[in-house]
């Protein structure tokens, strides 16, 4: 293969890696039928006790960005995440409580999954952490972050 060919292949396949990488950073959240919030109502719920925040994202994204102030840590790929979550809520699956990750997708994911489960008030904050089309998210919209403590 001439070099030309090899230059041109080449500029091909990082033009379409682009395009995945930003068809997938924005790729829609699942739909469900819970709740959706911005990502002030929850900040100012969870403050006032009315709410528990809870942020599903990866302990490596907890690193890197903070976490929301006033949220609550369960790393959405644990074996035990209903039971955490259950107990985080204090056993009361009827308390409200809100998911947030970092763009809204594994939070709707989790939305319908912990639904079923029988959370009876789970809602998502599809802005996430990073922003989606949904807003500018929580770091963007100037949030209050605090460093993980992990």
């Amino acid at each position: 293969m001439s070099r030309r060919k090899l230059l041109s292949s080449a500029g091909i396949l990082l033009g379409a890696a682009a395009v995945g990488a930003v068809a997938w950073r924005y790729r829609p959240a699942p739909d469900h039928d819970r709740p959706r919030l911005s990502v002030a109502e929850p900040f100012s719920a969870a403050g006032a006790g009315a709410i528990t925040l809870v942020d599903i994202r990866t302990p490596r994204e907890w690193r890197s960005t903070g976490v929301p102030v006033g949220s609550v840590q369960i790393d959405m790929r644990r074996d035990d995440f209903t039971e955490a979550l259950s107990r985080a809520l204090g056993g009361n699956r009827a308390a409200p409580v809100a998911l947030i990750c970092a763009r809204g997708v594994r939070s709707a994911r989790m939305v319908r999954r912990m639904a079923e489960a029988g959370f009876s008030q789970i809602m998502d904050v599809p802005e996430g952490m990073l922003g989606s089309g949904a807003g500018p998210g929580w770091i963007a919209g100037n949030l209050p972050v605090a460093r993980w403590q992990g």
